[in-house]
C-alpha cells in the first residue's frame, strides 16, 4: 500500500520540487497552470501518512478534503444521506456509505452511523470538515476509544474552547486581550442588570455555548437586559441544550478579524497571518478576505502571537481560528476559539501558499511541522464570495431550493477558485446550509482581486434556483468596500432597506436596448431561415427591422440593421450601437463587444411575449421587446385586477412548517404571529399585515411547503 502511495506522489513531488507552480485547485476540476497556492508546501510522498480517510461531512468540504488526500496518495470515504445520494462528493471518492434519511440528526450527526461506516470501510482516520461533528468533544472520544485518528484537535482543546465562558478564562490565562466583562454564571435577569450596570452599557448578553449567531443580544438599558436575557437563555436551551449565559462589554462598530493557526503534537505552532471577516448577515460571513486592509504590521504580529500562545497554552495541534473583534482605535479583544477547519480558509492558502488540509493531515499522523514562523509571508490578495441559494432581494437572503438545470462555473478565469459540491443536475434541499459555492479570487493587489472575482461572479451561470450573486457583486463595487471603510454593521449601513438591486445607469440601460432589440432581430432572421425553405418562393431577406424596447415601463423605439455577418448596428435616439454577432439565442453566457467595448452578460430567461431577462454584473433585469404593432395594440388591454396581498400570506420560502398560530374564525391583530417555516437552519415567523379575520388556514405542523404556496388568507 504503502509503496503504491509513493508512486503516486512522486510525478507531482517532481513537478513542486522543479518550480513549475499550479494555481490550485477546483474541488476536482481541471488544474491551470498559472498560479501556486501552494509553493510553500511540499508533498513528501516518503512520509507515512494513512491508508484510508472517511471524510464524515457533505458538499464542498467534502470535495475539498478529497482533493488533497488524492494527492497525498489516500484512499477516501464519502459518507452520504438518502438526499445526497448522487452529491458529487460521493462520485469523487474511492467508496461511499449511505449513512440514513435526509435530516442531519439521522445521518451526519448521528455519531452511531459514522462509527459504523467507519467499521465497514477500515479506515483508519476520520476528517470533519467544519460543521457537523467538527466540534464535537463526544465524537473525538469515542474515535480515540476506538482506535480510529481524528484529525483535529484533543478531545480538551474542543471542550476548553467549545465553552465561551470557559474559552474566555484560558485565553485570559494565555495573556490574550479579552472583552470586560463577568466570567460567572449569570443567576437570574436581576443579576444581569447588576452585572450590566457594573460592566457599563450597552452589553453584549450572549449563550454561553453558542455559535452562529444564536442566543446574542445586545442591551442598552435595564429593560433591554432584562429581556435579552430571557431570549438569550431561552434560546440557549433550545439551540445547545445550555442555558448558561455571560455578559460582556459590547464593542461599538468592529471589525471581525481571525487569525488562522496551525499547531501540532511537538510544541510548534504557526500563525498564517489574518482574514477580514466583517462583512455579515445574520452573524454569518458572506465576504472574506485576506489579508486586512485595517492591520499594520505591529497590530498583525501582536493579534497572531496571541494566537500563539493561546495554541501552546492548550497544547492544541491541528489547524484551528482565533477570532477577535478589532475597534476603531485598532484594540482587539479575543471573541472565540473555532477547533476546526473554517469555511473560508481558502483565502489563507492564497496568500501564504500552505495547504491546510495537508498540514491537518501530517499533523494528525504526529508529524512536526516543518516551516517557520519567518517562512510565513504574505503574497498577494485573495476576496472569498460565499455563493447562496437564496434571495438576496429578502432580508439578504432567504434560502432557495430546486434544482440546477444550468451550472457553469468560471474555473477558465486565471486564478479564481470555486469550491463547491454540486454540479450541473444537482438538487438544492431544505435539509442542509444553501450553499452553492466559495469562489475565491486572487490578484496582487487589493484591486486586482476585486476585479477578478468582479469577472468571475458576471460569468457565474447559475439557473434552477435563486442565488445572492447580485448582492456579492454590488458589495465589491461599493466605494465603502473598495476603500477598505468596513465594519461588521456594513449591510445594515450600506443597505438600510435591505438590498434592492442595482439601478442601471443611463449608459447601461441604452447598451442593453441596443442588445435586446438586435435579439428579435436574430429571431426574426431565425424565422425568416424556417420559413423559406423553398428557393422558388423564398422572399428577399430582410436586414433592417423596427422594434420597441421596454424598461421599467419606458418604450423606446429601435432600428436595427444587419451591416454583415458578424455585425448589427442599432439606432436608439439618434444613437448608434455597433454590437458583434458572435453568440445563440440559446447561449446563457455572452461575451460580446459594444462600440468596441467588451460586454458580458447573460441570457437567463426569454418567452413568446418578448420578455427578456438580462443578468448584468449581477443583476438580473427584465425587458419586453415587441414590434410596433405589438406594442399599439397592447395600449388597448384591459389592466389586470390589482390582488389585496395584505390579505394573503405566501410561504417566503421553501421549507418545513414548525407551527401555526391561528384557526378559521380566528381575530388576528396586525403584527401577531400566524406561523412559523424552517428551512436550511432558518426559522422564520410570519407576521398578519392587518387586523382581520383568519379565513382559511392551509397549512399545519410538520408540512413541507414551496416559496409562494398559499399558507394563511384572511376574510
Amino acid at each position: 500500500m504503502h509503496k503504491k502511495r509513493v508512486l503516486r506522489q512522486l510525478f507531482r513531488t517532481k513537478v513542486f520540487q522543479n518550480g513549475i507552480k499550479f494555481r490550485g485547485f477546483t474541488t476536482g476540476r481541471v488544474l491551470c497552470l498559472d498560479h501556486s497556492i501552494y509553493f510553500k508546501d511540499k508533498f513528501d510522498p516518503t512520509e507515512s501518512t494513512f491508508d484510508k480517510i472517511l471524510i464524515a461531512n457533505r458538499g464542498e468540504i467534502a470535495c475539498r478534503i478529497i482533493e488533497t488526500a488524492r494527492k497525498m496518495g489516500i484512499k477516501t470515504v464519502a459518507v452520504y444521506s438518502v438526499a445526497d445520494r448522487n452529491s458529487r462528493h460521493v462520485k469523487l471518492a474511492d467508496e461511499a456509505i449511505c449513512i440514513g434519511p435526509p435530516l442531519a440528526a439521522q445521518s451526519y450527526i448521528n455519531i452511531d452511523k459514522i462509527m459504523a461506516a467507519i467499521r465497514e470501510t477500515n479506515a483508519d482516520a476520520v476528517h470533519p470538515g467544519y460543521g457537523f461533528l467538527s466540534e464535537n468533544a463526544a465524537f473525538v472520544a469515542r474515535l480515540k476509544k476506538e482506535g480510529v485518528v481524528f484529525i483535529g484537535p484533543t478531545t480538551e482543546s474542543i471542550q476548553g474552547m467549545g465553552d465561551k465562558l470557559e474559552s474566555k478564562k484560558l485565553a485570559e490565562k494565555a495573556g490574550v486581550n479579552i472583552i470586560p466583562g463577568f466570567d460567572g454564571i449569570i443567576r437570574d435577569s436581576h443579576h444581569c442588570v447588576t452585572i450590566a450596570r457594573e460592566i457599563g452599557y450597552p452589553v453584549m448578553i450572549k449563550a454561553s455555548a453558542g455559535g452562529g449567531g444564536k442566543g446574542m443580544r445586545i442591551a442598552n438599558n435595564d429593560q433591554e437586559a432584562i429581556e435579552g436575557f430571557k431570549l438569550s437563555s431561552q434560546e440557549a436551551a433550545s439551540s445547545f441544550g445550555d442555558d448558561r449565559i455571560l455578559v460582556e462589554k459590547f464593542i461599538k462598530n468592529p471589525r471581525h478579524i481571525e487569525i488562522q493557526i496551525i499547531g501540532d503534537s511537538h510544541n510548534n505552532a504557526l500563525y498564517l497571518n489574518e482574514r477580514e471577516c466583517s462583512i455579515q448577515r445574520r452573524n454569518q460571513k458572506v465576504v472574506e478576505e485576506a489579508p486586512s486592509t485595517y492591520l499594520d504590521a505591529a497590530t498583525r504580529k501582536a493579534m497572531g502571537e496571541q494566537a500563539i500562545s493561546l495554541c501552546k497554552n492548550i497544547n492544541y495541534s491541528s489547524a484551528g481560528t482565533v477570532e477577535f473583534l478589532v475597534d476603531e482605535n485598532r484594540n482587539f479583544y479575543f471573541l472565540e476559539m473555532n477547533t476546526r477547519l473554517q469555511v473560508e480558509h481558502p483565502i489563507t492558502e492564497f496568500i501564504t501558499g500552505i495547504d491546510l488540509v495537508h498540514q491537518m493531515i501530517r499533523v494528525a499522523k504526529g508529524h512536526p511541522l516543518k516551516l517557520k514562523q519567518d517562512d510565513i509571508s504574505i503574497e498577494g490578495w485573495a476576496i472569498e464570495c460565499r455563493v447562496y441559494a437564496e434571495d438576496p432581494y429578502k432580508n439578504f437572503g432567504l434560502p432557495s431550493v430546486g434544482l440546477l438545470h444550468s451550472y457553469q462555473e468560471p474555473t477558465a478565469i486565471p486564478s479564481i477558485r470555486c469550491d463547491s459540491g454540486i454540479e450541473e443536475g444537482s438538487e438544492i434541499s431544505i435539509y442542509y446550509d444553501p450553499m452553492i459555492c466559495k469562489l475565491v479570487g486572487y490578484g496582487k493587489t487589493r484591486q486586482e482581486a476585486i476585479e477578478k472575482t468582479r469577472t468571475a461572479l458576471d460569468s457565474y451561470v447559475i439557473r434552477g434556483v435563486s442565488h445572492n450573486i447580485s448582492l456579492l457583486r454590488d458589495i465589491l463595487s461599493e466605494p465603502n468596500f473598495q476603500k477598505g471603510n468596513i465594519n461588521t454593521n456594513y449591510l445594515s449601513e450600506i443597505y438600510p432597506d435591505g438590498f434592492q438591486g442595482r439601478p442601471l445607469n443611463a449608459e447601461a440601460t441604452n447598451n442593453l436596448t441596443a442588445l435586446v432589440s438586435m435579439m428579435y432581430a436574430k429571431l426574426e432572421l431565425r424565422h425568416w431561415d424556417n420559413i423559406n425553405t423553398d428557393d422558388a418562393l423564398m422572399e428577399a431577406k430582410p436586414e433592417q427591422w423596427r422594434c420597441a424596447v421596454t424598461y421599467q415601463e419606458s418604450p423606446v423605439p429601435c432600428v436595427v440593421k444587419r451591416t454583415s455577418q458578424q455585425t448589427f448596428k442599432i439606432t436608439i435616439n439618434d444613437q448608434e450601437y455597433t454590437i458583434e454577432d458572435n453568440f445563440h439565442l440559446s447561449s446563457n453566457l455572452v461575451h460580446t463587444k459594444i462600440n468596441g467595448q467588451p460586454l458580458t452578460f447573460q441570457i437567463v430567461h426569454k418567452d413568446w411575449m418578448g420578455n427578456v431577462d438580462i443578468s448584468f454584473e449581477g443583476t438580473t433585469y427584465r425587458f419586453r421587446v415587441n414590434s410596433e404593432k405589438e406594442l399599439e395594440y397592447s395600449s388597448l388591454l384591459p389592466e389586470k385586477p390589482k390582488i389585496n396581498e395584505t390579505k394573503i400570506v405566501f410561504a417566503p420560502m421553501p421549507g418545513l412548517v414548525k407551527s401555526v398560530n391561528c384557526e378559521v374564525g380566528d381575530e388576528m391583530m396586525e403584527g401577531q404571529e400566524l406561523c412559523v417555516v424552517e428551512a436550511m437552519k432558518m426559522q422564520n415567523s410570519l407576521l398578519a399585515a392587518m387586523t382581520g379575520k383568519i379565513k382559511t388556514v392551509n397549512i399545519q405542523p410538520g408540512d413541507t411547503v414551496s416559496e409562494d404556496d398559499l399558507l394563511v388568507e384572511f376574510a
